[in-house]
């Protein structure tokens, strides 16, 4: 039998206008661009024909901040709400993954099973799950009184517990359940419809689900989360893993963790792919990408700029010291996303950056890997990253309206030359592109280790 050469997978991760913070102001940019379903169709499909594995989604129910003058100056509080675009890409697209961000603060288990498991249906299975935890409070607010929601550690207990319960709806149905068996009048078989009866810490819920076992037997379960408590949580549930990483080294650490926690839950190491996210500017020289990045970087307004890394430190206020001395020494502890806050208050120390110099740092890339050069340099880094285990590929987060399409023109074919990305897609699920296994019915990771609690069906 031949082997077949390790390669790259690659995620398209849309925003509107592009990544930078400051994208919506360029010239080609659309001001419409987060409502205009054209436009996001428009990418997908570009990604579709270049064989991404999936399209991308991130979330967040709630306008980036309480000062309007900042959300006055950005177009981060317009935007689709991410599974219903999901839905309408799934029809305007035939073979690309199809992976959307939804909360588990925010939304229910059952609801949540059965919109996903409907979209992988209507895609042909093509549908993924992105599961945050939402860390900010400005989230909350809109969903009234919810005890104890600001507490990191509670909102990770509680989404383990909602995965499973997802995982197990998901499964609720056998294969073979559905017979339609016009002349007796059986539709399913009742010995292959099980209920949960879950009764837990967090949620009751009895099942089964309303919809039946889906083309990929389960939607592909995504995580985004480098604490602590997220790579636990990736490491128990997830099969793609978006993360933010600044160097090999630190992608390295964060590969090796994850999988080797995946294996202490009894899965296979090579059950669980590794994305991180990558924010490329790229052209014909080295100096054409970098005049490209300055260009983005010469239209961030201050205000935009203070209150993006008052956002990415956690809801910190950097109001009162000036712009260009140096970022704190130490900072408040934030129950909102700590891993960002951690990686960007060390960016800053390990650079010596003034608060004006950080917000610069992470406008486009807020903390994820940030790459400006030519197609050989951007394929060299990648390469690199990937064959020296950091990274099982990447999250492309274009920067401008037309960052995707530099990518594609530019550094695709630079990664085909190289073996590293394919021509044509080898199937038509999201879990073909990924190369990971359809799982069988009744198969749990929680069933697999003692360190989990599993949850029977009836």
């Amino acid at each position: 039998m031949s082997h077949v050469p390790r390669q790259l997978s690659l995620g398209a991760f849309l925003h509107p206008s592009g990544h930078h913070v400051a994208a919506w102001r360029h010239p080609d940019a659309q001001a419409d661009a987060g409502v205009n379903l054209a436009n996001y169709v428009r990418l997908a499909r570009l990604a579709e024909a270049a064989k991404f594995d999936l399209v991308f989604l991130a979330d967040q129910v709630a306008i980036p901040s309480t000062d309007l003058d900042y959300v006055g100056r950005t177009t981060r509080a317009a935007l689709f709400e991410p599974l219903t675009l999901i839905s309408a890409l799934a029809a305007a697209t035939r073979n690309i993954g199809l992976v959307a961000t939804v909360s588990t603060s925010f939304n229910r288990p059952y609801n949540l099973a059965r919109q996903f498991a409907s979209l992988d249906h209507i895609s042909q299975g093509r549908s993924g799950w992105n599961l945050v935890t939402s860390g900010s409070s400005l989230e909350a607010q809109n969903f009234g009184p919810l005890d104890g929601y600001g507490e990191h550690a509670l909102r990770y207990g509680r989404a383990r517990e909602y995965a499973d319960v997802v995982r197990r709806l998901w499964d609720s149905w056998e294969d073979d359940a559905v017979v339609a068996d016009k002349a007796s009048g059986q539709f399913s078989l009742p010995g292959k419809v099980h209920a949960l009866n879950h009764r837990g810490t967090h949620f009751d819920v009895a099942g089964p689900l309303s919809v039946p076992r889906s083309p990929q037997g389960r939607p592909v379960q995504v995580q985004a989360g480098s604490s602590p408590a997220g790579r636990d949580l990736a490491a128990y549930s997830a099969e793609a893993v978006f993360t933010a990483q600044q160097t090999l080294a630190d992608a390295q650490e964060f590969y090796g963790d994850v999988k080797a926690r995946a294996q202490a839950y009894g899965r296979d190491a090579d059950s669980i792919r590794i994305l991180p996210g990558a924010f490329i500017v790229t052209g014909a020289s080295e100096s054409e990408a970098r005049d490209k990045f300055q260009a983005l970087q010469d239209l961030v307004h201050p205000v935009v700029g203070l209150n993006y890394i008052q956002t990415h430190l956690g809801g910190v206020d950097l109001s009162g010291y000036p712009l260009d001395g140096p970022v704190p020494e130490t900072l408040p502890a934030t129950e909102g996303n700590k891993s960002r806050q951690a990686l960007l208050l060390e960016l800053a120390r390990r650079k010596r950056l003034t608060i004006r110099e950080l917000y610069l740092e992470i406008a486009g890339a807020r903390g994820h890997w940030q790459l400006v050069g030519t197609p050989a340099e951007i394929a060299d880094a990648l390469e690199t990253c990937f064959r020296e285990g950091g990274a099982d590929g990447f999250n492309i987060m274009p920067p401008s309206p037309t960052g995707l399409d530099d990518f594609v023109q530019l550094v695709l074919p630079e990664l085909r030359r190289r073996g590293l990305f394919r021509h044509e897609y080898g199937g038509r699920t999201l879990r073909d592109h990924l190369g990971l296994k359809r799982p069988a019915f009744g198969s749990s990771f929680a069933t697999r280790s003692a360190k989990a609690t599993a949850v029977p069906h009836s």
